[in-house]
């Protein structure tokens, strides 16, 4: 690594990482999940980004050289259809095949009455977790693999030859990125890890969010044990995929457990103490934990106040600034909050004046990354993340 890149390396990930745990770094990082984003910088299709992931590293490369950032996702494009389409997995939608190529790839929610697991399978699930998912559900959501005993096909061996070769290739590919970042650009990985809360686990992949709607009413309970059955395999897979280093946190998706998707008491009593289970494992191996907050969670921000000093992130999608900072910016990091529409619709003014608000509610003390509310894709306006990026190195030194 030349000299230069070392010290810029050195300098962007002391900033972040004393931000992260809550200090007062030398001026406000800036930490921008741009996944389709990238795409438009670099001058390619969404379609291109997500078939072939080398263009897609390839666009993150050109964003950390473009943009005077603190720290960065790799591939913030995180579903490479190659991987999909090898184990055939039919509930991802990709640009330039089922939906226009200039469209960020879709989730397909399954019907109501078709879902990938059964209301009367909460049993199979809770028994062993690893056992339904393989043995059931994959079958289920692929398109050649066969259930055991049904008669093995061709197709069945080669999907899961195919997905694991893909998957070793892939998440090889990114580990080779995040160093190509840090010797060409100077640049430290913003997360590692990934992890889902149990009962979103259970809505995304399993029930549906319709079905877990109808069973959190019909049999909670039986939703509650799965979710803590699910607990301790959704721990180990963060702690497998995180940083080891423990400078970039284990990020995590929040879907749906938020304002207005569950009840105040199916949060209390089932989302909540099963996530906490979670994050306490996590946090007693020292592993921080990014509450990427989609939506508004401002009604349950003293749940999240509970927690260890230090050991979460709190990200601003719609959730109050001032009631984050002042429920949780004594103990935690809180990032982001510049709505997305902003980005989008707005002018640069209006793009910094939002920024200067943001800095004026949370950053006073330190413990806050400038970010948009959510992913960045390819609606973001080059000239708008660009103001967010200059006014937040111009306004945000301490």
């Amino acid at each position: 690594m030349a000299p230069d890149m070392e010290a810029l390396y050195n300098e962007r990930l002391t900033r972040y990482s004393t931000a992260l745990q809550n200090g007062k770094p030398d001026k406000v990082p800036l930490r921008p999940f741009a996944a389709e984003f990238a795409a438009v910088y670099a001058g390619m299709t969404c379609q291109e980004v997500t078939q072939d992931y080398a263009k897609a590293c390839k666009a993150a490369r050109a964003l950390a050289a473009g943009f005077d950032w603190d720290a960065i996702v790799g591939n913030m494009v995180y579903v490479w259809t190659g991987l999909t389409q090898a184990i055939g997995l039919k509930y991802y939608a990709a640009p330039g095949v089922e939906i226009s190529s200039d469209t960020a790839f879709q989730y397909i929610e399954p019907p109501e009455d078709d879902a990938h697991m059964k209301p009367e399978e909460y049993d199979a699930l809770i028994e062993d977790p690893t056992g339904f998912l393989s043995n059931i559900w994959l079958p289920r959501v692929s398109r050649d693999i066969v259930a055991p005993g049904e008669p093995a096909t061709f197709r069945s061996h080669m999907a899961y030859l195919k997905g694991g070769m893909a998957m070793l290739q892939y998440f090889g590919a990114l580990g080779e990125q995040n160093a190509r970042l840090r010797v060409e650009a100077g640049m430290p990985a913003a997360i590692g890890g990934i992890l889902k809360a149990p009962l979103d686990i259970i809505a995304d992949k399993l029930r549906g969010y319709l079905g877990l709607t109808n069973d959190l009413l019909t049999m909670p309970e039986k939703v509650k044990e799965a979710a803590e059955a699910l607990a301790p395999h959704l721990t180990a897979v963060a702690l497998a995929s995180s940083d080891p280093e423990r400078k970039a946190p284990i990020s995590f998706w929040m879907h749906r457990g938020g304002v207005p998707f569950v009840t105040t008491e199916q949060f209390e009593t089932i989302y909540w103490p099963t996530l906490r289970l979670v994050i306490d494992a996590l946090w007693a191996e020292g592993a921080q934990v990014l509450f990427y907050a989609e939506g508004d969670w401002t009604a349950h921000l003293e749940r999240f106040a509970e927690l260890p000093e230090k050991s979460i992130i709190f990200h601003l999608d719609r959730t109050d600034p001032a009631e984050a900072h002042r429920v949780l910016g004594h103990k935690f990091c809180i990032t982001g909050g510049v709505p997305n529409a902003l980005l989008s619709y707005g002018t640069p003014d209006e793009v910094r004046a939002k920024c200067k608000e943001l800095i004026d509610t949370c950053a006073g003390d330190g413990g806050y990354c400038m970010d948009a509310s959510a992913i960045m894709q390819n609606d973001s306006r080059v000239e708008n993340v660009r103001a967010m990026t200059e006014f937040t190195r111009e306004y945000g030194v301490y």
